[in-house]
Parts: structure tokens; sequence; C-alpha cells
């Protein structure tokens, strides 16, 4: 699994590019869920993954986490019922041809 080899990397790094690897994996750890039809941990990672992205800038380094957080986001309401939308786009990153800040708020 792609996570598995991120992890690897993550555990490297320092804070605060540490904390945001580690929301990215879980949210790659979330698909590995949707795919295996287990809702209830797609929805436990994308939580984990929102809290931890929560202090990030609207982009960090060139990543546009502001529509990040949003995909996330729908997916989540996807899979707790709370929408009628039946397949949103996979989040994806998306880089940012400026970068507003480097450091979490």
């Amino acid at each position: 699994m792609a996570h598995e080899h991120w992890e690897s990397v993550w555990l490297k790094c320092q804070e605060p590019e540490r904390t945001f690897l580690q929301a990215l994996i879980q949210v790659a750890v979330a698909f590995h869920h949707v795919q295996r039809n287990n809702s209830q941990g797609a929805s436990s990672m994308l939580k984990k993954a929102l809290r931890r992205l929560e202090s990030y800038p609207a982009h960090f380094e060139s990543v546009e986490v502001t529509s990040l957080r949003e995909e996330v986001e729908a997916w989540l309401e996807v899979l707790e019922g709370c929408s009628s939308v039946i397949d949103p786009p996979i989040p994806q990153i998306r880089l940012s041809s400026s970068e507003t800040s480097h450091t979490p708020r």
C-alpha cells in the first residue's frame, strides 16, 4: 500500500511537515477503507485527517489545503449520511502556484 511507504517517510519528518504528511496518509488510509466498504473506518480516518489539517493555512508547502479540506469534508458527509451527493470527487492534492505561508496557524 502507498500509505505504508509514506509512513516510513513521515516518521523521519520534523514539524510542521510531519503532522501535515500524517494527515495526507490518513486520507489515503480512509480511501483504502472506502474500497473495502468500511465506511466507519473511512469516516474515522477522515475526521483524524481534518483535525490535523485544521491548523494549516490555505496553502502549505505548495499544497492547496483549503480545497483538500473541502473535498474530505464532502466525503465525510456522504459517509455519515448527511449528504444527498452519491459520489463526490476523490480528494486530490493540488499544487498552488503561490505559497502564502509555510507555517500552521
